[in-house]
């Protein structure tokens, strides 16, 4: 029956299409801005149709409807060709197709819209239904390794994320450093109906280190050959893409293929558009075995289920065995293998037409792949090169690929209409806690920013870090925004330990950061340094959960709570870890306090000792942090005996202490409640104290504040009556929590505040 209905909707499409070729050009011309009934939006190139240049350009148009029309024409012959064929075989022929066909089925994106036009005009009870049904899910695999192919990763899944309107899940076969930055980033983006699930690619690299491989991916531009192995059992078809893909369409377009695939094909394709299986490069150039000119593997169409069943295992092992006898190693990793596979059986491939795999490496021939940039689909940035290849289109492609670099990806949180997604037990919890908030509540926004869940990207450059034998080892602490990015190379500068930063940007903001960081020898000679960055949301600075990203994500069993406008001395981060030792924090609740001075004067000639200091202290070149406008925060210090004094000396709390200390690292985190400015730190000291941390001065140490514009978040707190109103509201509620976390030792907090 299933034969039969193919047949007669094959036979409906050729008469169809005889009758019809006229009106189907005309509808082409007129119609082909439109795509499910609204406008598609024009490339640079169409839109310069309505410029005065466009009369000199009606010439080449009629040719271009020339060159259509024969082309439909060509279709047409096909055809009717199909139609003879399937009439003189009988229905059993549509059941597979073992022989490689290049029939008008693997033709170009015009040709299979204009036949799924007619097909879906068909009214008969043989209809086409949808390829892809509006709430099927979409399976993407991706391997990625490293800081620099996470951050590749999150553009490619923006450009997908741009345009689906299906639900994803993404299958990504990672390294502990790739899952750790893309775990916490899919988690905290929160994107509905999309569902992450890692595979450990270094439990994979016994499958693929017996291969040599000179290819700039190393090992793991090895491991799509191993899919049908690590992918779930049940999972039985997967896009695979490579992590420098950007996608300039909806992805479920590519994912309907799946449905062209006939008899044994079960390898969807692009052609290779270099001449490198050519052979012809250069010299004594000896390329793998390839059909033709091979094909590309950065985009890749698995049936799962039929290669299990073909034992796609063995097959793909035999071969590279067979090949290195003579080639020694692989030049393209998993590219060389899969042509080399496909050269022995090409029954194999569905050959995709080339707009799913625009390839821009060197000596390619993207250009012929298309006539307008309109009509691409998928972009590959396949050379070293990256954004720097040569092309005549490449600063369009470049522009795209920008675009999405720094596109909000907050933007991508909506919700797919008409397709529920099952909420997580985080996303319940937090939709619970929003909800028994007060929008009347004038404090609200307050409130709110407690919940709000920031995109956060860790360790955006690369990092390295060595413990220290010893266990002493400090890790300097710090956020900021891009208002204070020019303090970055001075504390390189001044503190030579491992740094954990949290920082606070917009999409785009971050991209110019990492120009920045890039583009200096200090910052790029440092590899210790762990840049976190968490995305704006919200009006406030979240200031104490940046401090508890950067606290979080250190490898050091002890932690300098430092802000970015202070430059510690020289020689603090020795001189902290010998009094690590001395005062025995390991084994007691200790929190070293390092005394906080300031400068007034843009230029400083840094002191170089305590005696220095002490000297400009006396000049008046520095001062005592805030002491004329915030006293009480820094005077508990006592810089009275500090500067006499010779060993560390113990002080007690005060109301609205806030020194800046170094503490172990399972120490408190900050409360959320607080942000923007006003009692952040406040708070945390107060906690500190609660848990009953003894508070001790180093009589040799000292940090510096150097003076910058004021904060928005202060100005908003000195101009703003509510924002004072609401801090002094939070700050209460705050203190009944400590007292109901800490009894009746907390009552001493309350006291204190009433008397000062």
């Amino acid at each position: 029956m299933l034969g039969i209905c193919r047949g007669r909707r094959k036979f409906l499409a050729a008469s169809l299409t005889l009758l019809c070729i006229p009106a189907v050009t005309w509808i082409y011309l007129f119609a082909g801005s439109f795509e499910d009934g609204k406008p598609v939006s024009l490339s640079p190139l169409e839109s310069q149709a309505h410029s005065p240049r466009y009369a000199a350009s009606s010439q080449r148009e009629r040719e271009s409807l020339e060159v259509r029309m024969r082309e439909v024409e060509a279709e047409n012959r096909a055809l009717r060709r199909q139609l003879s064929l399937a009439q003189g075989r009988g229905p059993a022929h549509h059941r597979g197709n073992h022989s490689r066909t290049y029939s008008m089925e693997e033709g170009t994106g015009d040709s299979e819209n204009l036949r799924a036009g007619i097909v879906a005009g068909n009214s008969s009870e043989c209809g086409q239904q949808p390829v892809v049904e509006k709430c099927e899910t979409i399976h993407v695999a991706i391997v990625c390794a490293g800081y620099n192919a996470s951050r590749d990763v999150v553009t490619l899944v923006k450009s997908v994320l741009f345009h689906r309107r299906n639900p994803l899940h993404f299958h990504l076969i990672a390294d502990s450093i790739a899952e750790q930055i893309l775990a916490t980033l899919f988690q905290t983006w929160m994107v509905p109906a999309v569902r992450v699930d890692f595979y450990n690619a270094d439990e994979l690299k016994s499958e693929v280190s017996w291969i040599p491989n000179k290819h700039y991916s190393g090992i793991y531009g090895l491991m799509k050959l191993v899919l049908t192995k690590t992918l779930p059992a049940n999972l039985e078809r997967v896009i695979v893409l490579d992590t420098d893909i950007t996608f300039a369409t909806d992805i479920a377009e590519l994912w309907a293929v799946f449905h062209k695939f006939k008899g044994q094909q079960v390898l969807g394709l692009v052609e290779n558009q270099s001449d490198w299986y050519l052979g012809n490069l250069w010299k004594n150039h000896r390329p793998w075995p390839a059909l033709g000119r091979g094909y590309n593997t950065g985009v890749i169409l698995l049936l799962l289920d039929k290669l299990r069943k073909m034992k796609w295992e063995q097959m793909w092992r035999l071969t590279a065995e067979r090949e290195l006898m003579g080639m020694l190693s692989t030049s393209l990793a998993d590219q060389d293998i899969f042509n080399a596979v496909i050269k022995q059986n090409p029954f194999l491939v569905y050959q995709l037409p080339c707009f799913w795999n625009v390839q821009l490496s060197d000596h390619t021939r993207s250009e012929q792949c298309y006539r307008d940039v309109s009509d691409l689909k998928v972009i590959h940035w396949n050379s070293p090169k990256k954004l720097r290849v040569k092309n005549k289109h490449v600063e369009f492609f470049r522009n795209l690929y920008l675009t999405f670099l720094e596109y909000d990806g907050n933007l991508l949180r909506r919700e797919l209409f008409g397709c529920p997604s099952e909420a997580d037990v985080n996303s319940k919890n937090l939709q619970k806690q929003l909800s028994e908030l007060d929008e009347d509540d004038l404090c609200y926004e307050f409130r709110r920013e407690r919940f709000t869940v920031h995109r956060t990207h860790l360790y955006f450059l690369h990092y390295e870090y060595e413990p220290a034998a010893d266990g002493t080892d400090v890790t300097l602490v710090a956020q900021l925004s891009m208002d204070r990015l020019q303090m970055l190379e001075a504390i390189c500068k001044h503190w030579e330990g491992p740094i954990s930063l949290a920082l606070y940007l917009s999409d785009a903001e971050a991209q110019q950061f990492l120009r920045y960081a890039q583009g200096s020898e200090v910052l790029m000679s440092r590899h210790n340094v762990g840049y976190h960055i968490v995305y704006k949301e919200g009006q406030f600075y979240p200031v104490n959960l940046l401090r508890n990203v950067a606290m979080k994500h250190i490898s050091t069993p002890y932690t300098f709570l430092s802000d970015i406008d202070f430059l510690p001395m020289y020689g603090l981060y020795e001189y902290l870890r010998k009094s690590v030792i001395q005062l025995d924090l390991a084994n007691t609740k200790k929190a070293m306090i390092v005394p906080a001075f300031e400068t007034l004067r843009y230029r400083l000639s840094f002191p170089k000792s305590k005696a220095e200091l002490l000297s400009m202290l006396d000049m008046g070149t520095l001062f005592t942090f805030r002491y004329h406008v915030w006293t009480k925060g820094h005077a508990p210090t006592n810089f009275a005996k500090w500067r006499t004094a010779t060993t560390p000396y113990r002080v007690e709390w005060e109301a609205d202490f806030e020194p800046y200390v170094v503490v172990r690292q399972d120490c408190p985190e900050y409360d959320r409640r607080f942000v923007g400015f006003g009692w952040n730190k406040v708070a945390h000291i107060m906690e500190l104290d609660a848990q009953e941390y003894e508070f001790i001065v180093l009589p040799n140490a000292y940090m510096i504040h150097m003076p910058h514009a004021p904060s928005f978040d202060i100005t908003k707190f000195r101009s703003n009556k509510q924002y004072r109103i609401c801090l002094k509201t939070l700050k209460e509620e705050f203190q009944q929590d400590m007292s109901r976390r800490y009894g009746f030792a907390a009552l001493k907090y309350l006291t204190a505040e009433n008397n000062s």
